[in-house]
Parts: C-alpha cells; structure tokens; sequence
C-alpha cells in the first residue's frame, strides 16, 4: 500500500517503465554482485587457490536466495553495503563463507555491476531509439510529398514537405545512435584489481605469479561474458565513463526536446497535432483546449537530462587520487535518474510518433497566403520570356507586393498579390499560367528523393541490423 505521506520519485510512479527501473533496482544489483563472487571464486579454484568445488556449487545453489531484511541488519550494524551482502550471503551458504570476497575490496563487486548495468540500460535505450527512428521513417514516407512552409528564424521561407522536415528529427536520431553504439563498444569492466588497482592482493595469494594475476581477471570478467576491461584504475573504475554515457543520453534528450518544440508550434499553427485521447482534458477551465501535453513532458523531461552531464563531468573531475567516496551518494541518483528520465521521454516520443495527425488542408491555407510572394521571381521571369521588361516588371510586382502585405498585416485579409497581377494589365502574359505557376510542389526542390534516398542510405541499414528489437509501442503512463 502506498504511503502518501512520504515524497515518491515521480520517474517511478508517472513515467518510466518497469522494464528501466528494473534495470537499476536493488534486485539487479545484488544478483551481479552473486554472480561475481561466483565468478571470482569459480576462477580462484580453477588456478589452484584453497577453494573447493562444495564450496562454489554453494554459492551457486543460493545465488538467488538473498535476504533483503537480513542484509539491511547487517548494514545497520557495519555501515558497509558491501560486507552486509557478503555475511547475508554467507549465512545460507555456510560452508563457502570464508571465500566469499576473497581478495577483492568492495569496487570489486560495485563497480563491475554497476559498468554491466549501464550497459545494459543502454540495450533498453537502443531499443526504443531504433522503434522512434522507424515510426519517423513511416511517417517521414508517408508525407514525402506534401508541401508546407519551411521555417528559418520562425518565419515563412522556402517550401519543404512535411515528410523531409521529419527527416531533420530521424537525423538527430541517426546521430544519438552512431554516439550510443560507440558509448556500448568502449565500455569495459573494471575487473580484479585488487584495492588501489594495483593486484597486490591478488599476487599475495597466488605468491607473486603475475600470469596466474592477469589469467584469474581473464577468466572472471570471460564468465560475466565481457573481454574487455581498463589496463589501469585506481579504486573505480573511471568516472569518465558515466559522463562519456550521460553525455549520449543528454544528446538523446536534446533530439527528443527538438522535435518536442516542432510539433508544440505546429499544433499551435493547426498544422500537426499530437495524439489526443476520447476522454483527454486539455485544461480544468477551457474545455475546448487541446494542449500538447505529452510534448511538454518530453521537454520537461528533456531538460532535466541535459543537466546532468555537468554533474557527472564535476564528480569526475574531483577524484582524488586512487579514489574519494563523494561520488557515490550522488552517483546513485544521477546515473539512474539520467536512464529512467530518457527511457520516459523515448516511450512518450515513440507515442507521439506514432499517432501524429496532419491536417494537410491546414497547411495548403498557410502555404495559400505566402506562396504569392515566393512565386514573384518565377511570375517576373515568365513575363520576359513574353517580351516583358525585367526592371519595369520587378518595380511593379514590389508595389504589388507591398499593397498585398498590408492587405494582410494592417486590415488582417487574406493575401491578394495574385488578384491584384490577375488586374494589371503588365502580367497579362501569365494570366493563363498562374495556376501552374503557383503549384507549391514545382518549389519543393528535391525534397521528395531526398527523403527517400536518406531513409535507403542511412535509416533502413540501421533498421535493418536492429530488426529484431523493433515493434514496440510508445507507453504513456498518465
């Protein structure tokens, strides 16, 4: 039963999935750390240390028997999460008790857990990108072909099509993913190092054999299925890997609150809308308002990740020596809360993704009102293929120009630019042509092919090396 009189983390209870909290729970984290006692035991036997095949097959048997309430007894009475796991482990496995931990110092099991768990956490975010990145494919397709005003500094320029302006987020996509894989390929274990990093503990107990020392973190990290680990550390392993994955989340964060500020605006102009359910209230007091919601929470969640690289790039930087222990309340909190804020904004961006409304008629209206003024040049030039004077005709059309712009701006009419050459007598040459003229997909340029030929070159290959992780929906919780 909830109790409400406490604070709840709200990435806990609003936003982000089970599968990501389950990622950094305690449950995961004491189950790696099992898994490397047995790890470290197992290759300690096998190089010939006093551990026995009873003693492993123990710590096997009972790797998932762990006492919660037990291990929190003993954290209260050593002060030490670490030794607590170990005499709570060692309670039910009896006989294996004296080896447990043999040799290692606590980053032995914190440290390889925690590099195996944002590895892990880092499958979960590949995941939903490549499922966003194949919903903005879909819609990107869909809409190749669809003229609508293009924007620089907000205002109207240029036409694009609604499909290559999506082709402009799937790109940010494309390169969080090239910055997420590399983050994945350099991630190594810190492996058994031993307290200061220097093995010395581990050349006590094989009596100064160096190759037994390197075999033994060989084998241990082999059966945690890993090949790589840092040549030297001190007590951690490098808090620059937690800003190097933090900075690729907050890159992630930073697409997602692009796209998130697009489509705000555009549901302002009526252009595209966000998914609205049967039963959503878009205000307590304006019923009719469809307030872009799930595109507020992306970047409200957004600019809370793009905070954190700061933080980790600070605890990174103030490692003293070997190591300082003031990274790791802060860890506890930053390295999750980074992962469960960015698997939020990508489960609502899948959602939003997925279900966008068009409304193309919207758009021909907007592109109606400033086309007249792009197709100018191509009316002038028309004119003096017909004889027309270029300097004569540019004159004229600014006048006309300017009576249309405040026919708009002053009186709040409609664009007449085109009614008003359709009554002088100088563009009689195009009369029969300005239909032609102002079709707004003769000024789109490329941006058809170029939306199919990104999506072949660059999406697809990504798509396709992924296809087993796609088919996801986009969850919105509340």
């Amino acid at each position: 039963m909830t109790d409400n009189s406490i604070y709840t983390n709200p990435l806990i209870t609003r936003y982000a999935s089970k599968e990501m909290q389950h990622a950094f729970s305690d449950e995961k984290r004491f189950k790696l750390w099992r898994k490397l006692w047995i790890a470290l035991a197992e290759s300690e036997m096998e190089l010939g240390l006093n551990v026995t095949s009873e003693q492993v097959d123990e710590l096997k048997a009972f790797a998932d028997d762990i006492d919660y309430e037990l291990a929190a007894k003993f954290e209260r009475e050593v002060r030490h999460d670490v030794m607590a796991h170990v005499k709570a482990y060692g309670a039910y496995a009896k006989k294996a008790m004296p080896i447990i931990h043999l040799g290692a110092t606590s980053c032995f099991v914190n440290c390889n857990a925690e590099a195996i768990m944002l590895d892990e956490a880092l499958d979960i975010v590949l995941k939903k990108l490549v499922n966003v990145m194949d919903k903005l494919k879909k819609f990107a397709l869909q809409y190749k072909d669809v003229p609508t005003l293009g924007f620089t500094h907000l205002q109207p320029a240029q036409l694009t099509t609604v499909g290559k302006r999506a082709t402009l987020w799937l790109q940010d996509l494309e390169m969080d993913y090239e910055n997420l894989m590399h983050a994945k390929a350099c991630i190594k274990l810190r492996g058994v190092k031993g307290t200061t990093g220097t093995q010395a503990s581990f050349m006590e107990l094989f009596n100064g054999d160096e190759d037994k020392v390197k075999e033994l973190e060989k084998r241990v990290v082999a059966k945690l299925g890993y090949d790589k680990v840092y040549g030297v550390t001190g007590q951690t392993y490098p808090r620059k890997l937690d800003y190097n994955i933090i900075s690729v989340l907050s890159q992630i964060a930073q697409s997602a609150y692009k796209f998130s500020n697009d489509i705000r605006i555009l549901q302002n102009m009526k252009e595209i809308e966000e998914p609205f359910e049967k039963n959503q209230i878009g205000s307590s007091a304006m019923a009719y308002k469809r307030n872009p919601m799930r595109s507020e929470r992306i970047g409200s969640l957004a600019r809370y990740v793009l905070s954190l690289p700061t933080n980790s790039a600070i605890t990174a930087s103030t490692q003293w020596f070997e190591r300082t222990l003031d990274d790791s309340a802060n860890r506890r909190i930053v390295n999750a809360q980074a992962f469960l804020s960015v698997d939020a904004i990508l489960n609502i961006y899948m959602n939003v993704a997925e279900n966008l409304v068009v409304y193309e008629k919207v758009i021909a209206k907007h592109i109606r009102a400033e086309l007249p003024f792009m197709a100018t040049e191509n009316i002038m030039m028309e004119c003096v293929k017909k004889g027309g004077n270029r300097q004569e005709l540019h004159e004229r059309i600014r006048v006309l120009s300017m009576e249309a712009g405040k026919n708009v701006k002053v009186e709040g009419l409609e664009n007449n630019l085109i009614e008003l050459i359709k009554k002088d007598e100088m563009f009689t040459p195009v009369w029969d042509k300005l239909d032609e003229i102002l079709d707004a997909k003769k000024f789109i340029g490329r941006a058809p092919s170029q939306t199919v030929e990104f999506i072949q070159n660059e999406i697809d290959p990504i798509l396709e090396k992924h296809a087993d992780l796609l088919g996801e929906k986009g969850d919105v919780r509340v």
